[in-house]
């Protein structure tokens, strides 16, 4: 991506610690400043990234926290909070969740999205790797890159963004995504945090079976239909 007088002004003052990604669409690296040692995330989009305007001016214990924002001539720049954790894509490199694990994460996610919901926004790519815990266990929901605000007059999404296996099939143009797409989502979490598969190849089996079934329905309507009612039935 092209470097602005702003990325000149950051780095004098950053120093690269490492590239988590680096692509034609997007630049996710890690910075540290030079003086104070503290460390942020720096993230290049190409778009436009209202989204992350708006999250800049919000705040939840569980969301990655977004510093600031600002635009080149094609892409937006977030400077966000550095998370020291693992994800649980990670986590699931050397072993499956437990029931009561899964309900504990999925519990503050829960948290998490009501926050987004009840500010209009969409979520829309929850899965293993853009949920960590931090250091001090903590569960954080991060990348905002598909995010959408729900917009009422709206009969289907205006770009279709998601990734497969997780993505609701209203995510795939049939109809606009709403809180019930996160919900979704967290059903085919909650089945590979238990199992290590989506719901379709290996569902589970346990305790959890009846939640994760009807998080996971094709039609929005037969889920729950908020992640309030969600956390009430874990």
């Amino acid at each position: 991506m092209q470097t602005t007088f702003l990325d000149e002004v950051f780095n004098s003052e950053y120093e690269l610690v490492r590239v988590l990604k680096n692509t034609d669409e997007k630049q996710i690296c890690v910075f540290e400043h030079k003086k104070l040692k503290k460390r942020l995330v720096k993230r290049s989009v190409q778009g436009v990234g209202d989204i992350y305007f708006v999250l800049r001016s919000v705040f939840h214990e569980n969301i990655s926290n977004i510093y600031e924002v600002y635009k080149t001539e094609n892409s937006v720049v977030v400077l966000e909070e550095y998370i020291d954790g693992q994800t649980i894509s990670e986590y699931l490199e050397d072993g499956l969740y437990t029931v009561s694990g899964v309900k504990a994460v999925v519990s503050k996610l829960c948290d998490a999205l009501s926050f987004l919901h009840s500010h209009s926004i969409i979520h829309k790519d929850i899965k293993p790797e853009n949920v960590m815990i931090d250091s001090s266990g903590n569960v954080k929901l991060i990348d905002f890159d598909a995010a959408r605000i729900y917009k009422y007059q709206q009969s289907e999404d205006t770009r279709i963004l998601g990734t497969t296996g997780y993505a609701a099939p209203e995510q795939y143009g049939l109809n606009q995504t709403d809180e019930r797409t996160d919900i979704y989502a967290l059903g085919v979490l909650m089945n590979v945090m238990l199992t290590g598969e989506p719901p379709e190849r290996k569902l589970h089996n346990g305790k959890l079976k009846k939640v994760i079934v009807k998080c996971t329905q094709t039609i929005p309507d037969n889920r729950y239909q908020s992640v309030a009612e969600l956390k009430r039935n874990l």
